[in-house]
C-alpha cells in the first residue's frame, strides 16, 4: 500500500473518531441546555401558584391556553416522605384543547403548606419530542461531518501528495536506474531538508554501488582473461603427458580426471570471460535475428549431441520471434536453453519448443523443480556435474542487456524457460 493511502487512511480513521465524540458530546450538551431552561420555566410557573395558594390569591385555570397546565392536591404526610420532594420526568400528557397526547416536561413539588397540610403540585408544559429532535440533529450531524471528512481528505490527500512529491520522484529514479547503465542524473529540487539529505544518501549509495560493481566486472574480466593460458597450457602439458608409454595404467587414469578437471575449469573461465563482457555491454553489432531460424539450426548439433538418451524435440513456430541484437549472444542466448533442457531432462525425455511473435517457451520433461529464486543466480546448478552453473545467468544477463524478460516455472513433471519481450 502506498504512503500517501496509508497516512489517508489513519488522518480519516482519528478524525471520524474525533468528530463522533464531538457529536454525542454536541448532542448531549444541546439536550441538556434545552431542559435546563425548561425546567427553570417550570420552577418559577409552579413557584408563582404555590405563592398565590399560600396568599389566597385566587389561582389560574389548569390550563391558561398555552398549553401549561397544573395539577394541585393534598397528600398525606406517609406520601410525602415515601415520595422524593421535588422530581423531574419527561412523557405524554393529555391536552384538552387540542384533545391528544402531547410530549411534556413535568416538574413535581411536594411542599408543606403555611397550615401544616401537605401538597403535591405538579405542572408541565409540552417539550420538543426529543426522539424527533434526535433523528433531526442526528441527520444533520452526519451531513456535517460527512462534508467535514470529505474536506479533511481531498485537503490531507493534496497536501500530503504536493509534499511528498520529492519522494516519489526520487523513488521514480532509483526505479529507473540501472547499475553499468547511462543513467540521468537525479533531477529532484526540495526545500524539505529530510529529503535533501535522502536524496544526497541515494545518489551517494548508486555512486558506491558503481564503483563496486566496476571493481567486480573487471577482477572477474581480468581473472578470466589472465587465467586462459595457464590453462591451456597445463592441458597441453598433460596432454604430452598421455604421450608416454611408460606411464602405467593407473597414471593414465589420474591424468585423464586432471584433464576433465581442468577442461572443466577452462569452460568456466571462458563463461565468466563471456558473461563479464556482456555485463560490460562489449558486443555491439546489433541486427535483426530470426530467432526461429537460429534455433532451428542449434538444434540439429544438439540432436546429434545427445542422441545417446533419446530425447524427441518438438517445435512450433505460430510466427518468427525477431529481436534486435549481437548475432553471437543470440546463439548463445538459444544454446544455453537448450542445452539446459537437454542437461535436466530424463532419459528418453521430451522437449517442447513453441515461439510466436514475441514470445519464446522452451519446456522439457523432470523429475524436480530447480529452485526458482536461484535458478538465474551464478553457480547454480542443481547438483549437475556438466554444467558450469554459468548458462542460465549468461541467458538472464543476455535477456537484461536486450531489454527481454525471462523466467522460470515447473508444473506437470516440466520444466518451462519462457523468454518474452517485455
Amino acid at each position: 500500500m502506498k504512503l500517501l493511502h496509508v497516512i489517508g487512511i489513519r488522518l480519516l480513521f482519528f478524525t471520524t473518531l474525533v468528530l463522533a465524540f464531538w457529536s454525542v458530546l454536541f448532542y448531549r450538551s444541546i439536550m441538556q441546555e434545552i431542559s435546563d431552561e425548561v425546567d427553570d420555566a417550570l420552577e418559577d410557573y409552579a413557584e408563582s401558584i404555590i405563592i398565590k395558594e399560600s396568599r389566597g390569591e385566587e389561582l389560574p385555570s389548569v390550563s391558561n391556553g398555552s398549553n401549561n397546565q397544573f395539577f394541585l392536591r393534598k397528600v398525606t404526610e406517609e406520601y410525602a416522605d415515601s415520595h422524593p420532594k421535588t422530581q423531574f420526568e419527561d412523557r405524554d400528557v393529555y391536552v384538552k384543547e387540542t384533545n391528544e397526547y402531547v410530549p411534556a416536561r413535568i416538574y413535581t413539588y411536594i411542599y408543606k403548606g403555611s397550615d401544616g397540610s401537605w401538597n403535591e403540585i405538579e405542572v408541565s408544559t409540552p417539550h420538543v419530542d426529543k426522539e424527533e429532535l434526535r433523528e433531526e440533529i442526528f441527520s444533520w450531524l452526519m451531513f456535517l461531518l460527512t462534508a467535514i471528512l470529505l474536506v479533511i481528505v481531498v485537503v490531507n490527500v493534496w497536501a500530503i501528495k504536493n509534499s511528498m512529491r520529492p519522494l516519489q520522484n526520487l523513488l521514480k529514479w532509483l526505479d529507473a536506474y540501472r547499475l553499468g547503465k547511462d543513467n540521468q542524473p537525479l533531477d529532484n529540487p526540495t526545500n524539505i531538508s529530510e529529503f535533501i539529505k535522502l536524496n544526497e544518501a541515494a545518489v551517494q549509495s548508486m555512486a558506491r554501488n558503481e564503483k563496486l560493481f566496476e571493481q567486480q566486472k573487471q577482477f572477474i574480466g581480468n581473472a578470466a582473461h589472465e587465467l586462459q593460458t595457464p590453462i591451456a597450457v597445463c592441458i597441453n602439458r598433460l596432454e604430452m603427458m598421455l604421450d608416454d608409454d611408460t606411464l602405467s595404467e593407473h597414471q593414465i587414469e589420474e591424468l585423464g580426471k586432471t584433464l576433465q578437471t581442468l577442461g572443466n575449469l577452462s569452460r568456466l573461465n571462458r563463461s565468466l570471460l563471456l558473461l563479464s563482457k556482456i555485463e560490460n555491454g562489449q558486443f555491439n553489432d546489433n541486427k535483426l535475428i530470426d530467432l526461429s531460424a537460429q534455433l532451428a539450426s542449434l538444434l540439429a548439433d544438439y540432436e546429434d549431441i545427445y542422441s545417446h538418451r533419446q530425447i524427441s524435440v518438438e517445435m512450433q513456430v505460430k510466427a518468427p520471434f525477431i529481436v534486435k541484437m549481437d548475432e553471437s549472444l543470440s546463439s548463445v542466448l538459444l544454446s544455453n536453453l537448450i542445452k539446459n533442457a537437454y542437461i535436466h531432462n530424463l532419459d528418453g525425455g521430451k522437449i517442447s519448443i513453441s515461439m510466436n511473435h514475441n514470445e519464446l517457451r522452451i519446456s522439457n520433461t523432470g523429475s524436480y523443480p530447480l529452485d526458482e529464486k536461484k535458478v538465474f543466480n551464478r553457480f547454480y546448478n542443481s547438483g549437475k556435474k556438466t554444467s558450469t552453473g554459468l548458462g542460465l545467468s549468461i541467458a538472464k544477463a543476455i535477456c537484461t542487456q536486450y531489454n527481454l524478460h525471462i523466467r522460470y516455472r515447473f508444473g506437470e513433471g516440466r520444466h518451462l524457460f519462457i523468454v518474452s519481450s517485455r
